[in-house]
C-alpha cells in the first residue's frame, strides 16, 4: 500500500499548497484555514462542535481562534439558550478569505475531475468517506450533506 500512502501524501501536499501560499500573506497557517473554513460554512458553530470536528485540544484552538478574533476574521457571541455557549461567526473579512481559499481548491478539483471519466466525483466521495474512521463515518456524511453544497459561506445577520 506504499503507493497509495505516498500518492495521498503528494495529493494532499499539492492540494493545500495554494491555500498555504495565500494564508502566508496573512501570517496564517493550516490550523487557521481549518477553523475559518468550518466557521464560515457553519455560522453559529459552537466551540465544542468545532473541537469535535477538528479533533484538536482546546489549547490549540484557543491560540488560533485568538488570532482570528484579534484580526477581525471571526467573531464570538453568547448562545441564546445557554449563555455559557460561545457561538462562532465569520466576519465579512473572514468570509472573503474563506471563499478565496475555497475558490483556489475548487479550481484544482474541477481541473482534475475534468480529466477523469464521468462518475469520478462520486467515486472520489465514496473513497474519501471510506477513509474516515467507521465510527465517525455516518456523522461526517450527515455533516457534509447539511453543508448546502455550492452555497457560499454566510456571516451572522445582526439583529
Amino acid at each position: 500500500m506504499f503507493d497509495l500512502i505516498e500518492l495521498l501524501f503528494f495529493a494532499y501536499r499539492d492540494f493545500v499548497r495554494d491555500a498555504d501560499r495565500l494564508l502566508e500573506n496573512y501570517g496564517f497557517g493550516r490550523a487557521h484555514h481549518r477553523v475559518l473554513h468550518f466557521v464560515s460554512r457553519r455560522p453559529g458553530l459552537t466551540i465544542a462542535e468545532l473541537l469535535d470536528i477538528l479533533k484538536i485540544t482546546k489549547q490549540s484552538l484557543n491560540r488560533v481562534l485568538k488570532e482570528l478574533l484579534g484580526q477581525g476574521y471571526v467573531e464570538v457571541s453568547m448562545g441564546v439558550n445557554d449563555r455559557r455557549q460561545r457561538l462562532l461567526y465569520p466576519t465579512a473579512k473572514g468570509n472573503d478569505l474563506a471563499l478565496e481559499i475555497a475558490r483556489l481548491q475548487s479550481r484544482r478539483f474541477s481541473r482534475v475531475l475534468g480529466q477523469l471519466p464521468p462518475g469520478a466525483r462520486a467515486g472520489a466521495i465514496d473513497f474519501l468517506l471510506a477513509m474516515v474512521d467507521a465510527g465517525e463515518r455516518d456523522k461526517v456524511a450527515a455533516f457534509i450533506a447539511t453543508g448546502a453544497p455550492g452555497a457560499a459561506p454566510r456571516t451572522r445577520t445582526k439583529t
